[in-house]
């Protein structure tokens, strides 16, 4: 059994920990690691909170909770988006209670105190004067969207944002997410650390014998010669299509430069699978500026918990959201053309089938990989070739809270 922050303290984990191999079990137990995850590595980056379909309406809002930390997210009256802290200025109380809905006032449960949406104090029950209600609304945390997407930082200092917007204006522009909408969303909540479920993700390793379905569709779970070899063949037929949609590498960034982590890759699809579906044929109309399909697929990660794929026909975003140390959620969004209507242009069973299957088995091995890490027996194991990118996570994380 590895030692515990507690015992040498975290910069001894990080220092102790081997090169090239899983993280040490404390990393994923110990209570003082994570409160060091969310102050160094999660609340400190930005996070995708969702899309701007989801709040098309004044006073439309829904929640993001990270752990101990909550932000309504609601559109003013205004027209603006904004990402109001989720803490009653009186004492504290939680303002909002319920995930999604609509609104044009935000009154605390507790004391009664009513906020506008825009976040500023509009009545507050028999405080003595002098009270200064202009001193007293909701705070405020930064937001930023891109290509329909909505990015928040709890950060006092937010990292830059320039090349996520450049990753994503060449990665996802031509897909139009900007005017996509939210065809379906499923939240699964994990018994594990959030650093599992991430690591999961990043890496295909595992995708052959648990995603028979996926791998099966997608050429990333391939030898690195035969990829390359699908990949010019799919840069091909994009360039016939008139796309060009680069992969593009800024990983690693806010130690050195400031800058918030951005990465992108495009993989072809196999067998001549156009989509990632059952069968891999076409699920949705078209987006963006896709006239055919060029039988790629498009992943791009941003900071430590949020991921994307796109497919010419619709698109997944997988956001990872700590709660406590050995218990996260992981929501799925689909997203489609914004003008798609359900049951006339897409069937929303084949549309979310092969996610849905995904992330079902995500769920499950994530929680038993939780379980034998607890064991008293878990050593961390060697990566292998196909885990580069769970090797890069694993560094970077390190870097980030050391």
């Amino acid at each position: 059994m590895t030692a515990s922050a507690g015992n040498g303290g975290i910069a001894s984990l990080v220092a102790e920990q081997p090169a090239g191999r899983s993280l040490a079990q404390a990393f994923y137990s110990d209570p003082e690691i994570f409160r060091r995850d969310l102050d160094r590595m999660v609340l400190r980056h930005w996070l995708c909170a969702g899309h701007v379909s989801s709040v098309p309406n004044i006073g439309d809002f829904f929640l993001l909770e990270i752990a101990n930390e909550s932000a309504i997210v609601v559109r003013g009256e205004d027209g603006e988006l904004r990402a109001l802290v989720n803490v009653c200025r009186h004492r504290g109380s939680r303002v909002c209670r319920e995930r999604s809905g609509n609104t044009r006032v935000l009154i605390c449960p507790y004391h009664a105190w009513t906020y506008g949406i825009d976040g500023k104090l509009r009545a507050a029950r028999h405080m003595a004067e002098p009270f200064d209600k202009s001193q007293h609304g909701l705070r405020q945390i930064p937001l930023r969207v891109i290509e329909g997407l909505i990015f928040v930082t709890f950060a006092e200092r937010p990292l830059g944002l320039s090349k996520v917007e450049e990753v994503l204006r060449s990665g996802y522009g031509p897909y139009g997410w900007a005017d996509a909408k939210v065809a379906h969303r499923e939240i699964y909540p994990i018994a594990a650390n959030w650093k599992l479920a991430v690591e999961n993700y990043v890496e295909c390793y595992h995708c052959a014998p648990s995603h028979p379905e996926y791998a099966r569709l997608h050429a990333n779970e391939q030898p690195r010669a035969k990829i390359a070899e699908l990949n010019a063949k799919m840069d091909e037929r994009a360039q016939a299509l008139g796309l060009a949609i680069p992969n593009r590498d800024h990983w690693a960034l806010a130690a050195e430069t400031g800058e918030e982590a951005a990465y992108c890759v495009r993989y072809a699809m196999l067998r001549g699978a156009l989509t990632g579906s059952a069968d891999g044929q076409a699920v949705a109309p078209l987006m963006g500026a896709f006239k055919g399909y060029d039988g790629g697929s498009t992943f791009i990660h941003v900071g430590p918990a949020s991921f994307f794929l796109a497919y010419p026909d619709h698109g997944i975003i997988y956001r990872f959201m700590p709660r406590t140390v050995q218990h996260s959620e992981m929501e799925v969004i689909w997203l489609v053309r914004g003008d798609a209507r359900e049951g006339v242009d897409y069937d929303l069973d084949k549309l979310t089938w092969l996610w849905t299957v995904t992330s079902d088995a995500d769920k499950r091995i994530i929680e038993d990989n939780q379980r034998g890490v607890n064991s008293r027996y878990y050593a961390p194991g060697p990566f292998s070739a196909m885990e580069t990118n769970e090797r890069r996570f694993v560094e970077w994380y390190l870097s980030e809270i050391g």
